[in-house]
């Protein structure tokens, strides 16, 4: 009956410290999934604000536009390099 004991106790053991594994994988995919949730968030935002300066560059004025062309190239190198960063993460 001893060696019975000591083997159910032993698999209790190591099945309690897979629970505890379990835990920290658990732990980690939120905290994971937080992190690009809130990535995605920021990039929805820079996408958002990309698709408003082509709208102000089609209700630009044909002598106006040029000013905001570099707005616009700035939104864009933005967005692209963060894209680029959640791309790179998401691999």
């Amino acid at each position: 009956m001893e060696k019975k004991d000591v083997y159910v106790e032993k698999l209790k053991k190591q099945i309690d410290g897979w629970s505890a594994e379990i835990d920290k994988l658990e732990a980690k995919a939120k905290k994971t999934r937080e992190e690009y949730e809130a990535q995605i968030k920021t990039l929805r935002q820079k996408y958002d604000s990309a698709k408003t300066k082509i709208a102000e560059i089609q209700q630009a004025s044909e002598g106006s536009w040029e000013d905001l062309k570099q707005g616009v190239e700035s939104a864009w190198k933005v967005f692209k390099q963060g894209l680029d960063k959640a791309k790179a993460r998401f691999k």
